[in-house]
């Protein structure tokens, strides 16, 4: 990696700039504001990416009207552990924000953040009884007990009447609703929070930069060659630290590092479409997030939903996602992305992964293979009376599902997130696709601490967190104050209905 190109020594070199690398360095910037950091990103615009408002399947994730996250086992019980847990890591969320909001990150929390009701709908005999069963345990958790739920069509009605109009009265009903559910333009609170970084000394981003090779030295730290692509310059840095938050490129990033424990890991990329609203009369009539439940063999990004959404601060309207498939990694990526990727260490996961999940492959099939016709009848089954002039396909953004060596059957396909690091914690990088952005912040404090450990145990960081986070360390559902105390102010400080 010697092209002559003087070196640059920083603390932490972040690449990508979307939410969790501008959560990443907000957290160590807020812990020590002496660290020198630095993030490069390929676009020519920050949260290009997975972290547009467009190209997120769903924003506000927070397990209120998610179906996915509470799975009916084949014995029939319903369990609710991922809900509770994506819960505990939106509300965390929500603290660091109201933190950031109050130290002028942006004048409102509604130029990122809006009040939207969430909702879970479902038809039929069998959902009903689902979701009845999946009301009452998430009763039990304090976190949820804010949640309705009603089979009155009355009552649905007035909780999202464009779903209701013209909807047969012969059908079972049943919906949960929740007043604390939001919208949030993730797009819009990444630029907030590097806007807010550069003004910091000792923190620069540099755009349209690409990170063409990372080597590790003897001492730990990381020589990184980036290309300037305005200048068509190479540049060379020297890092204690690298963060891989490059969405579908971290796959090759990942490889690239060498480490032992990124070996094997292989990816699979899923796009999505949305079908988007284009009359103010029927966009006007709807304000909420309305998930049914997926169809047998889909992917969870692809629960359905008609998505009440702010984007750059205009009310908008989006039904889907639809699922497709591209060998793209990223929206801007090339087709070549995932034939690259298979490499000698991946090549039998990947293979075993792909024979065991043939449904998947089906079913994106049949996704691809849809006429507007086919998506418009799956939109009436939200909306009864839709008219196909109203609605408009657009392309949402790609997600790369995680593969990787499995002991027992040799490689599987994971639809969460995963943090890789380096066995001498010099190094991370984030894989996965869901829940994604909603939990950035948990997924930022399992990173520091993975890679931070001993500064992350130290009193100063801690009691730093807490000021930041203040149901950090704790379990918040253990208690019900804490809960009170901390919604009371994120509705305060974000300007929230609930």
């Amino acid at each position: 990696m010697n092209d002559g190109a003087p070196i640059e020594e920083v603390d932490a070199l972040l690449i990508g700039a979307g939410i969790m690398s501008a959560t990443v360095a907000t957290l160590l910037k807020e812990l020590d504001p002496s660290l020198r950091i630095v993030v490069f990103e390929r676009l020519t615009r920050v949260a290009g990416e997975s972290t547009d408002a467009r190209n997120n399947a769903g924003t506000g994730h927070a397990a209120l009207c998610e179906l996915n996250y509470t799975p009916e086992k084949s014995d029939g019980s319903i369990d609710c552990t991922k809900a509770a847990k994506i819960m505990e890591c939106f509300e965390q969320s929500k603290q660091l924000w109201s933190y950031l909001v109050e130290r002028g990150l942006c004048e409102r929390g509604s130029e990122f953040i809006r009040s939207v009701p969430h909702v879970s709908f479902v038809t039929g005999a069998e959902d009903v009884a689902f979701l009845r069963k999946r009301f009452a345990l998430l009763q039990q958790n304090p976190l949820f007990r804010a949640l309705e739920y009603s089979e009155d069509p009355s009552t649905l009605a007035r909780w999202m009447p464009l779903v209701m109009s013209g909807r047969a009265a012969d059908v079972p009903v049943a919906a949960t609703r929740s007043s604390l559910g939001t919208d949030v333009d993730f797009g819009a609170l990444a630029r907030a929070m590097f806007a807010r970084l550069e003004a910091t000394p000792g923190f620069d981003l540099y755009l349209d930069h690409d990170v063409r090779a990372l080597e590790q030295d003897a001492d730990h730290q990381w020589r990184v060659r980036v290309q300037d692509e305005t200048l068509d310059a190479p540049l060379r840095y020297r890092a204690k630290f690298v963060f891989i938050g490059a969405g579908g490129a971290a796959i090759d990033l990942l490889d690239a590092s060498d480490i032992v424990e990124g070996q094997g890991y292989g990816g699979f990329p899923v796009s999505g479409m949305w079908l988007v609203c284009r009359n103010p009369d029927v966009i006007e009539k709807h304000h909420a997030k309305v998930y049914g439940k997926a169809k047998l063999g889909a992917p969870p990004m692809s629960v359905p939903h008609l998505d009440s959404r702010f984007i750059d601060g205009k009310r908008e309207l989006l039904f889907g996602p639809f699922a497709g498939f591209s060998t793209k990694f990223l929206k801007e990526g090339s087709y070549l992305d995932m034939p690259t990727s298979v490499t000698a260490d991946n090549i039998l996961p990947m293979l075993h992964a792909g024979i065991r999940n043939v449904p998947l492959t089906v079913y994106l099939i049949e996704q691809v293979l849809q006429s507007t016709e086919d998506r418009m009848n799956a939109l009436r089954e939200f909306v009864a009376d839709a008219r196909t002039e109203d609605w408009t396909l657009e392309v949402a953004g790609q997600r790369v599902q995680v593969i990787k060596k499995d002991d027992e059957v040799g490689g599987k396909l994971e639809f969460g997130t995963e943090i890789v690091s380096a066995r001498d914690n010099s190094l991370a990088a984030l894989l996965g696709a869901s829940p994604g952005a909603s939990t950035s912040v948990s997924v930022a404090l399992d990173l520091l601490e993975d890679c931070f450990t001993e500064r992350m145990q130290s009193a100063p960081w801690r009691e730093k967190l807490r000021a930041m986070i203040p149901s950090y360390g704790t379990k918040l559902a253990d208690d019900e104050a804490l809960i009170d105390r901390v919604r009371a102010h994120a509705r305060a400080t974000l300007g929230l209905d609930a």
